[in-house]
């Protein structure tokens, strides 16, 4: 990658340079069994930190399947999280409250911390209706689809934050391209 900055620091510049008028309103979803594993040692306070550089997090909640811990359900409430625990697949029931946040009008950016394809079509419909959606995944096995379907990428990797700044740059100039072609 080229151009890749790492570190918390720049992952907040970068962010803050992307601000609009006013702070944004985020809605923050965890897969919490797809990426809050011991290899990747995802820190959830750094990435709420991160978010509140770009806006207000009003929703964060971690999306966890029903063989999580307690220490690690207390852990998630200590540091601001709602912990949702599921009993059936995870996946399913982050898919739906997303869609919550989609047809939210007090949201205007979705933040999903995922590597998981299967959420490309909830990004999707997030930008379809307007809304700013920034991800957050680990390697290995972060989805390329998933990565080209938000806005903005970060990846979490040897407790850094990683961005390619180029690669946001290009796929907004196609998007602005597409949305010319289709007026």
């Amino acid at each position: 990658m080229q151009n890749v900055k790492t570190g918390f620091s720049s992952i907040v510049k970068y962010l803050s340079t992307k601000k609009e008028t006013g702070r944004r309103s985020i809605g923050l979803l965890v897969d919490g069994p797809n990426v809050l594993r011991k290899e990747f040692n995802v820190n959830l306070e750094e990435i709420r930190d991160v978010l509140k550089e770009y806006g207000n997090v009003k929703i964060g909640r971690v999306f966890l399947n029903q063989y999580a811990s307690d220490k690690l359900v207390e852990a998630i409430e200590n540091n601001g999280f709602e912990p949702i625990i599921c009993s059936s697949d995870v996946d399913v029931r982050l898919a739906v409250e997303g869609m919550e946040l989609v047809y939210n009008p007090t949201i205007d950016t979705i933040a999903l911390v995922t590597r998981d394809a299967d959420f490309k079509p909830l990004l999707n419909k997030a930008n379809e209706h307007g809304k700013e959606t920034i991800l957050f995944g680990v390697e290995p096995g972060f989805s390329t689809a998933l990565r080209n379907s938000a806005d903005y990428v970060v990846i979490l990797e040897n407790n850094q934050m990683n961005y390619n700044e180029e690669e946001v740059a290009e796929k907004k100039r196609i998007q602005k391209a597409s949305l010319n072609v289709h007026k």
